[in-house]
């Protein structure tokens, strides 16, 4: 059995010139979309130390834009994981 990554690589039709076959454009969606989700929702769970603050920094990220962000990242990341299974 293959392991994930290469079994993607593997599916690739071997005429397409494309890195990850003609899926590339879904897999980077998902992939920024992630991160938007997993970036935002750490900065609210989880603000930096005191000690790592420069001054003029926020003491908490801004709730409902890292909501908002968050919100579109979840919204990109389906979209592209739906993508990717229907297509």
């Amino acid at each position: 059995m293959l392991p994930p990554v290469l079994a993607v690589l593997a599916q690739s039709s071997p005429d397409s010139g494309a890195f990850l076959g003609d899926d590339l454009l879904p897999y980077l969606v998902l992939a920024l979309g992630g991160a938007l989700v997993a970036g935002n929702l750490a900065a609210i769970f989880r603000p930096p130390p005191e000690k790592a603050r420069k001054e003029g920094d926020l003491e908490r990220a801004p709730i409902a834009r890292s909501v908002v962000m968050a919100v579109v990242g979840a919204v990109a990341a389906i979209w592209a994981l739906a993508s990717l299974l229907t297509g």
